[in-house]
């Protein structure tokens, strides 16, 4: 596909995803809440189209092209109360506006970015469950799942009234230049050279880094098995947290310093201070099984997990 266009074309996976995909001679239009820091090139045009909670009249912005990949949306925010109808509104609803008035254009195909907590919180000894997989029913645990299983529904939906194809991609952790939230504080912890109380944890956790992803979305724009599929995604590397850090610190030629606390200990302790949700994230699996994903689109990884960690942390 030719011309695409990308919601979200200034956030963490969009912007450079526009990069990426301007490089391989597409016409891209990217979506923007502002044009404040935004310069159209030749290649990438920059549209601000404002709230995504807002009604947005998208059929004049999406006609002619032939691809949406919707990267915006409202990210998950630990430790936070929100309201559920604010999740609703972006992720759902404004979802749901953007594939009918692409369907009523004639966009061909959607990609949506999910998270892999519509599947669940966690894997292992928590519910017994080794790894999500395709064939899981849904278990969206909070407000955000929620929004976001919903607004998977409603692309459904859509799909099988107009033909619009749609491809979902369920996200775990995405790492990368940039990073926000906990991997951000924890390579900050990695850097103050503090020593850190982690190292009884042995959990397993999946992440996919941004090249990885981008090259997986890239295929999805294209691969005729896409249409109609749900993928689960990773590196196909899982990292318990004691890994995690010392690739971290490798990366940047530090040493780390890990110390033994006893799990139960951890958790008393975050539930005093108000961070059982972080602390929750460093402790548990979550594992994901992506071999359906890369067998029905003849994928793999292009960069291994320290390659990719080593580029976040050198700012690549």
């Amino acid at each position: 596909m030719k011309k695409i266009c990308v919601t979200g074309a200034k956030g963490f996976i969009g912007a450079p995803l526009c990069k990426a995909l301007s490089s391989l001679d597409k016409s891209i239009r990217g979506f923007v809440r502002n044009l404040d820091s935004n310069k159209n090139s030749s290649k990438i045009q920059y549209v601000s189209v404002g709230d995504i909670s807002s009604k947005i009249n998208w059929k004049d912005k999406l006609k002619g092209f032939d691809c949406v990949i919707h990267c915006a949306g409202k990210s998950h925010v630990m430790n936070k109360i929100k309201n559920f109808d604010e999740y609703q509104l972006v992720n759902t609803e404004g979802t749901r506006q953007l594939a009918e008035q692409a369907a009523e254009v004639g966009v061909r195909r959607l990609i949506f970015l999910s998270s892999i907590k519509v599947n669940g919180n966690s894997t292992g000894k928590f519910d017994n469950r080794e790894a999500f997989t395709n064939n899981d029913i849904p278990n969206p645990e909070d407000d955000y799942a929620i929004s976001k299983f919903k607004a998977e529904e409603s692309l459904w939906q859509i799909s099988a009234k107009t033909g619009l194809e749609v491809v979902i991609v369920r996200l775990p952790l995405v790492y990368g230049k940039d990073a926000k939230g906990n991997l951000a504080r924890l390579i900050k912890l990695v850097e103050s050279g503090f020593p850190l109380p982690l190292s009884m944890i042995k959990n397993q956790r999946s992440m996919i880094g941004i090249d990885n992803l981008i090259d997986l979305l890239i295929c999805c724009t294209e691969h005729p098995y896409a249409a109609g599929k749900t993928f689960l995604v990773s590196d196909g590397e899982d990292l318990s947290t004691s890994e995690l850090i010392n690739f971290i610190a490798s990366s940047m030629g530090r040493k780390v310093h890990l110390f033994p606390v006893p799990i139960f200990l951890l958790k008393f302790l975050s539930y005093i201070f108000g961070k059982h949700q972080e602390i929750n994230r460093l402790i548990e699996s979550l594992k994901i099984d992506s071999n359906y994903t890369k067998e029905t689109l003849n994928w793999k990884p292009p960069l291994s997990v320290k390659e990719g960690i080593r580029k976040m942390i050198q700012g690549k």
